[in-house]
């Protein structure tokens, strides 16, 4: 969902007959112009790449070997921490 649209401009596309056939298929059955299709396909792929949360850096840090059994859950651990810290 966009909220402001600027200038707009212009691009021509060299692309294969058939699958031109089958996008005009798409945007049709999904009441979509192409432009817009493509304008949020290259709306994807120069977006900024997703932060990790800190629970997937977790999960890449290296585990400590010799102070907790290898069943440990740092997760549930970290869970209960935050609970007793907040009150929640």
């Amino acid at each position: 969902m966009r909220i402001f649209t600027f200038m707009k401009t212009r691009l021509n596309l060299t692309i294969d007959e058939d699958l031109l056939k089958n996008v005009k298929l798409y945007a049709d059955r999904n009441n979509e112009s192409i432009s817009n299709l493509v304008e949020e396909y290259f709306e994807t792929i120069v977006k900024k790449p997703k932060q990790k949360s800190l629970l997937d850096v977790l999960d890449e840090l290296p585990k400590p070997k010799e102070i907790y059994p290898k069943d440990f859950d740092f997760k549930e651990e970290y869970y209960k921490e935050r609970a007793k810290k907040y009150g929640f």
